[in-house]
């Protein structure tokens, strides 16, 4: 079970969604990330990053030790806390702000909340590991379920598709016993979907509001932003904005991003025009 104040940041963390955009800040402890591998691998480096997060307005901090972009190599449980266990603690302690953990393990996830996370956000949405359900179920954390495939099938509806996905997962979230408030759903753009089903999931984000639960968006750098034919890197931040804004129009709660403090500029303005 959670320590009380890691059960307050949980509820802080969870309050804050639907009064305004929710911004998760990304924090990479990888060496190959597609934008920022191997920049925060040190705990010095990591512990800078997390308090520039922070500073820069963040609502929580996702901690991710194993890269997920395609073609990653995949590490064991081994490595991840290897990773995990010179930096964590040390962050959760010096920062109060929740804190989330990027992991598809029961094993990363379960010493993670020991270091002092809140959440899990789970690429797999419950579906890889086994125990991953009753292991958040047990140490009270939320938990972001997030769709995803083995490959590409480019004659899916791929909103079909994710329905499908998330049926499994929020079964499997009831069966461990783990309360409907504390789930996030993301359509996981960039993971199992080509260019097509990626705009395609970003612009029927409605199609998820029966489930009653916050949509995450993660589009932060990533390629499929980028016009076709140009280079993989062209992402922008301009391109991650719009995006985000777009997502923000169509029912998604919570945007994870490499850069807080400009998403929150431009929300501020969205919001005032939506108001």
């Amino acid at each position: 079970m959670f320590a009380p104040y890691l059960t307050q940041r949980r509820d802080r963390f969870l309050s804050l969604i639907g009064k305004k955009p929710v911004i998760m800040g990304i924090l990479n402890v990888t060496p190959d990330s597609f934008s920022d591998g191997g920049k925060f691998l040190t705990p010095k480096a990591a512990m800078e990053h997390g308090k520039q997060l922070a500073a820069d307005g963040a609502d929580i901090i996702d901690v991710g030790v194993e890269s997920t972009r395609p073609g990653h190599t995949p590490i064991a449980a081994e490595e991840e806390l290897a990773r995990l266990e010179p930096m964590l603690g040390a962050l959760t302690n010096s920062l109060d702000i929740p804190f989330s953990i990027d992991t598809s393990k029961a094993r990363v996830a379960r010493r993670a909340a020991e270091l002092g996370v809140s959440v899990v956000n789970d690429v797999w949405g419950f579906q890889k590991d086994p125990a991953m359900a009753d292991t958040v179920a047990e140490a009270g954390l939320a938990a972001v379920l997030m769709h995803n495939r083995d490959g590409i099938d480019s004659s899916l509806d791929i909103v079909a598709d994710m329905r499908h996905f998330f049926d499994r997962s929020l079964q499997l979230a009831d069966g461990a016993g783990i309360p409907r408030a504390r789930l996030i759903l993301d359509p996981g753009i960039g993971f199992g979907k080509n260019r097509a089903q990626n705009y395609a999931a970003l612009a029927n984000l409605a199609a998820l509001k029966d489930y009653g639960l916050p949509i995450l968006v993660g589009v932060s750098r990533k390629s499929l932003l980028a016009e076709k034919g140009a280079a993989p890197d062209d992402f922008t931040l301009i391109r991650t904005i719009a995006a985000n804004l777009a997502a923000a129009r169509n029912g998604a709660a919570i945007f994870r991003v490499h850069d807080p403090a400009e998403h929150i500029a431009a929300f501020k303005v969205f919001d005032a025009i939506a108001r």
